[in-house]
């Protein structure tokens, strides 16, 4: 699962923050790498991990919040 640069604290700020056009990007933490295109799903905030959503990326970065 993918992390998100910048790290919302909520769903609703990050789904408004995509509406509104912000730069999005996915990175993972870990050894495994993320999708740079495609659906992929991404977690936050980072330390608590308290929400989940299922996107649209395109060349490493969320265009489209799906779920």
């Amino acid at each position: 699962m993918a992390h998100i640069s910048p790290d919302f604290k909520t769903k609703k700020a990050f789904k408004e923050a995509v509406a509104r056009g912000v730069q999005v990007c996915t990175f993972s933490p870990g050894p495994f790498p993320v999708k740079e295109d495609g659906e992929d799903f991404v977690e936050a905030p980072a330390d608590y991990h308290r929400w989940y959503a299922r996107v649209e990326v395109r060349k490493g970065c969320v265009v489209k919040v799906l779920d």
